[in-house]
This record gives C-alpha cells, structure tokens and sequence, in this order.
C-alpha cells in the first residue's frame, strides 16, 4: 500500500507542466513507474494517482451496479476528466487545459500528498480551504475517528 506524505509548493508554466517534486519522487513505489492518472477532485481541486492506484480504484468503483442511474451518474461524473499522464525528461507533468481549468489553477499550486494520492490545489485556494479549519479540531478528530474506530456505531448516552 502506498502512503504519500507532504505539502510541496510548485509553479505551473504556460504549457500547462507542473515540476514534479523530487521530495515526492523519492516516495513512490517501484523501480521508477512514473505512470499517473490526473483527474477532477470533489472540491474544486485536482488529483493524481499512480497508474496503479488508479488501477485498484477503478477495479472497486466498476463494481456498481450500473443498472442503478445514481450509480450511472457517479460514474460519469468520477471519470470525467480522468487522463493518464507520465513524468516527461525534466520531471513535469502535463496538466490538460481543462482540468486546469475546473481547478482554477493559473500559476501557483500546491501538491498535499496524503495516503493513496496527490490533491493539486490553486495555492490561494488551498491556503483559504486551511483558514477555514474547524474551531474545535480536537472535537472533530474525536468524532470521525471514534466512528471509524466503533464501525459507525452512535454513542447514545
């Protein structure tokens, strides 16, 4: 299982290429399968994957029932965009125009790796999401974890 970690602060060129951080180079599995998959994130953000995280993904995600329109839905919205990319000979990575686009993503970024993937934020936009942060973190770290950690189930006292 792979387990990113790090916020890396690049700059996008005119073409569209974003500098692949080394720092996040030296993390990825393998002997130097630079194969991604950049898509649309849930928020107004981008996310890379490598080929086979992507591949583990969609292997779980294909399991709906497609008989079901939510389930048609949801996968044509999580596909939309979803475009292979590879590290070229300088270490960047093309970026489509129209993902970049959806993310508002013009110069300034940020790669906050966590877990199984790579979330590209427009730097503004990630710096205002984090000004955002709940009053009380302690609270909220309590409540997500201890429901995971009991399976769900509600304190009902």
């Amino acid at each position: 299982m792979i387990n990113l970690i790090g916020e890396f602060v690049c700059k996008i060129d005119g073409k569209g290429r974003i500098v692949f951080p080394a720092g996040l180079k030296r993390q990825l599995p393998g002997e130097g399968d630079l194969r991604f998959v950049i898509n649309r994130g849930f928020e107004p953000n981008l996310v890379i994957y490598t080929a086979a995280e992507w591949k583990k993904i969609s292997e779980e995600v294909n399991q709906l029932n497609t008989y079901v329109k939510k389930n048609r839905d949801f996968l044509r919205y999580f596909y939309r965009g979803a475009t292979e990319i590879t590290l070229d000979n300088s270490s960047r990575l093309l970026v489509p125009k129209s993902l970049l686009k959806y993310a508002g993503i013009e110069k300034d970024v940020i790669m906050f790796a966590y877990g199984n993937k790579i979330e590209v934020w427009d730097k503004t936009r990630y710096e205002n999401l984090l000004t955002d942060e709940p009053e009380d973190f302690s609270a909220l770290a309590e409540e997500v974890m201890s429901k995971k950690e009991n399976r769900g189930v509600e304190d009902v006292s």
